[in-house]
């Protein structure tokens, strides 16, 4: 009787899936901890960065130098500028969570603004020339949406320790520290929900760009920053 041999299986899809599982796992490795990419949604940090542009953020810039004023930072707006639960499921925040990893939709809970005021500082708005003073020395802010003033919006805060003053560069959009005076946390946000530092925008094209970390200058405080 003539026996068929057995065909070896194949395994060809396996290693497919295998390779795709891992190049999944180094991803999201790489993105928890040295780089992430990030959605634009909104204008508030025009000119330097628009509406629609992805950028390269860096999670280790800061561990090697500490976050100074001017820096402009990613951060995670949970229970500062966002509520800690967004109400809206586990499902839906996973769907959103999924959209956002892939840089197709922006988060409702991370936001890019400018860092003003470091721990210890007195932000003011404003001057008899109306700019913004920082332990009574005025701010050159020449990152501010071309037409906006520094802030019509008066304000005067002591930041505290662990909390940073964040505004965004089109003042006259920007939902930043000055909009949540009145809220829970008056719109400071911890030093620990920082997430790294834009370093390149990547999309679109016509835009692929570096960003430059401005140079460390500035008023300085009273622990002499």
């Amino acid at each position: 009787m003539h026996q068929t041999k057995r065909q070896p299986r194949k395994t060809g899809w396996r290693f497919v899936l295998l390779a795709l599982v891992l190049a999944v796992a180094i991803s999201g490795l790489v993105r928890s901890l040295w780089l992430d990419v990030y959605f634009i949604p909104s204008e508030s940090m025009e000119p330097l960065l628009e509406g629609g542009d992805r950028i390269l953020v860096s999670r280790t810039d800061f561990q090697s130098e500490p976050i100074r004023q001017g820096d402009v930072v990613v951060f995670d707006g949970r229970g500062s500028f966002a509520p800690l639960n967004s109400g809206r499921g586990p499902l839906v925040d996973a769907a959103a969570s999924a959209m956002q990893w892939l840089g197709l939709t922006g988060s409702d809970t991370t936001y890019v603004k400018r860092v003003i005021g470091l721990p210890g500082d007195t932000v003011v708005c404003c001057d008899a020339a109306g700019k913004v003073t920082v332990n009574g020395t005025a701010l050159d802010e020449p990152y501010v949406f071309p037409g906006d003033a520094p802030s019509t919006q008066k304000f005067s805060t002591l930041v505290p320790e662990g909390r940073l003053w964040l505004m965004g560069d089109h003042r006259s959009v920007s939902a930043d520290s000055r909009s949540l005076l009145g809220a829970p946390g008056g719109g400071l946000v911890p030093l620990a929900r920082v997430i790294g530092r834009p370093v390149q925008i990547l999309w679109p094209l016509d835009r692929f760009a570096p960003v430059a970390r401005p140079p460390a200058a500035g008023p300085t405080t009273e622990n002499g920053r």
